[in-house]
């Protein structure tokens, strides 16, 4: 059994918290909000964020920071993209030397373009960092429901160790040392899903779903390599598996926020009706900024920043995109003379 704290009482964190007490661990859940610890402590249930999950009696709940962080065989990072740095900084002072720290929030700083393993280890220099993503929806892994994932880290070990920790017969879990790639492919694939939502809200089909993934991908696969990742890793779980699920699945904040554009709203509209963070609003300004960075063509990625920002008519963009010049699918010099 290992000492494990969850810092951050989201779905996706208290989902998390849920899964590691299941597996036989210590689970202690930090917020930064004493409102949400005293509702957790009494209804043993998050019931706006995840509802329907029961939270067992001897799982902790605090609003302490120092005692959330100290004497824990692993932390577990899980607040949204945008509080990473903020609740990183303000961690430091408790965290010991070779502290093992997972992330599990996805995005990228528009800011500074650093990714959120750069901006943990930034503010926590003595601490060892590790992200884990992946097709997984907060809502079915509450439920049980079978969930494969992806643990990235610099060493083997620490990997293997967390891989160890996350396990269970409905919960498997993967090992890769391309952090950089795991970490490209789940913040920019939520871009990628605003625009297959907003595709949804204009009433288009699976054909055109189909083709904005496909394309995505590619488009982010572009990127993360000139980045230094490795293109497998942007067909695997963290690249084509999470864009794939993120752009279908009614669980998809990124997906409904683009729904609601494609239907009229304007980003600020849309976000206020999610009524939680989307990630990929915070995360296609770095996207476009990379890709300029990078020299890479991201037409994508260029045409949500106009909609989003630019208040560009989604129904103008898709065309745009549709009537781009002619391109080859595969560069290759395989053509017949």
């Amino acid at each position: 059994m290992a000492k494990i704290s969850v810092i951050g009482a989201g779905s996706w964190g208290t989902a998390l918290a849920w899964l590691l007490h299941n597996n036989g661990h210590e689970v202690t859940v930090w917020s930064i909000m004493e409102a949400e610890v005293q509702m957790l402590r009494k209804e043993r249930e998050h019931k706006q964020k995840l509802p329907g999950v029961a939270l067992p009696e001897d799982m902790v709940f605090t609003s302490d920071l120092e005692s959330a962080c100290m004497g824990r065989d692993l932390l577990v990072l899980a607040v949204p993209s945008p509080y990473t740095r903020s609740t990183a900084h303000s961690m430091k002072p408790f965290v010991k030397e070779g502290q093992l720290i997972v992330n599990v929030a996805k995005g990228i700083e528009d800011h500074t373009l650093m990714t959120l393993s750069d901006i943990i280890e930034e503010e926590i220099p003595q601490a060892e960092v590790a992200v884990l993503s992946g097709p997984s929806h907060a809502e079915e892994v509450g439920k049980g429901l079978p969930t494969t994932i992806v643990v990235g880290a610099k060493k083997k070990s620490s990997a293997e160790y967390i891989q160890g920790l996350f396990m269970s017969p409905v919960f498997r879990v993967y090992t890769s040392p391309d952090v950089l790639g795991i970490e490209i492919g789940a913040a920019l694939k939520n871009v990628i899903a605003l625009a297959a939502g907003t595709a949804d809200g204009l009433g288009y089909g699976d054909n055109t779903k189909a083709a904005l993934i496909t394309r995505g991908i590619a488009e982010v696969s572009r990127l993360a390599v000139a980045m230094g990742a490795q293109a497998e890793t942007l067909y695997g779980l963290s690249g084509i598996g999470d864009l794939v699920v993120t752009c279908a699945s009614v669980h998809s904040r990124n997906r409904k926020a683009g729904y609601l554009i494609g239907q009229g709203r304007t980003m600020d509209e849309a976000m206020e009706e999610v009524q939680m963070i989307v990630e990929g609003v915070y995360s296609a300004k770095a996207g476009l900024a990379l890709s300029k960075k990078y020299n890479i063509d991201m037409p994508i990625i260029r045409i949500v920043n106009q909609v989003l920002f630019e208040d560009k008519p989604a129904a103008d963009a898709v065309r745009e995109l549709m009537v781009r010049d002619k391109k080859h699918e595969i560069e290759s010099e395989l053509w017949e003379k």
